[in-house]
């Protein structure tokens, strides 16, 4: 497939109700309104193709953002490109799900998550703090570093009431990755989130809630599957 008939498929597949729910959740124009299930059928013909990822992703649509990230290459993806991708991320869907996917399946997950939550733009920082939470949900523990996961705990304990909204969102559920995919952390995830307390969230207008980061570990611990590892960060 081309990026010409893929978009052209994508056109035919916009949706106006489901763009008006999108808009209001952060995904900015240009866009079609598509549905995850359509964009999934397209990455089913494809597969993985990294040259065509990557020219779908430079449309700068969402949809075809989206599903750049579905049939991205992760062994293909340098450094240089998810720099790239990331500054390009500007709607939610793409800067807190489709890049820190991609990010947490390359080399440089971890290294560029900790790049980018020092980034002044909101988008940006929390898209760090997504990609750490997927790196901490896919890596074996014997490749993460957990006395910095420990100390970024701490970060986000004494900086997430003052961080900018999407930021602590992502903080927030960075907690909860902590605490349900790396067992030697979960206690101290647990005492971070008590000591934080309640975190106000702007949802904009949305049905959405903010996780409890406590009630979430202690549900993943109820089913015992706290320590079960994802076999990859997109879905």
């Amino acid at each position: 497939m081309t990026v010409q008939t893929i978009m052209t498929e994508l056109k035919a597949k916009g949706n106006d109700g489901v763009k008006k729910i999108l808009l209001k959740h952060g995904i900015k124009e240009p866009f079609f309104g598509v549905k995850v299930e359509d964009l999934k059928v397209i990455q089913k013909k494809v597969k993985k193709d990294y040259q065509l990822s990557k020219d779908l992703y430079a449309t700068g649509n969402a949809d075809a953002m989206y599903l750049a990230g579905l049939i991205a290459d992760e062994d293909k993806m340098t450094k240089k490109d998810l720099s790239g991708w990331v500054k390009q991320a500007l709607s939610t869907n793409i800067s807190e799900y489709t890049v820190p996917w991609i990010a947490a399946e390359s080399k440089f997950g971890y290294e560029l998550a900790i790049e980018w939550i020092d980034a002044k733009e909101e988008y940006i920082a929390a898209c760090g703090w997504s990609t750490l939470s997927s790196v901490v949900a896919i890596r074996p523990d014997d490749e993460l570093d957990i006395p910095s996961l420990k100390k970024l705990l701490a970060r986000v304990e004494k900086n997430i009431h003052k961080a900018d909204n999407r930021v602590r969102q992502k903080m927030n559920g960075f907690i909860i990755a902590v605490g349900s995919y790396v067992t030697s952390l979960t206690d101290d995830a647990i005492k971070t989130a008590k000591k934080i307390g309640e975190i106000k969230v702007d949802m904009n207008g949305t049905a959405c809630k903010l996780p409890d980061a406590v009630q979430y570990i202690e549900k993943m611990k109820s089913k015992g599957v706290l320590g079960k590892k994802k076999k990859m960060a997109r879905c």
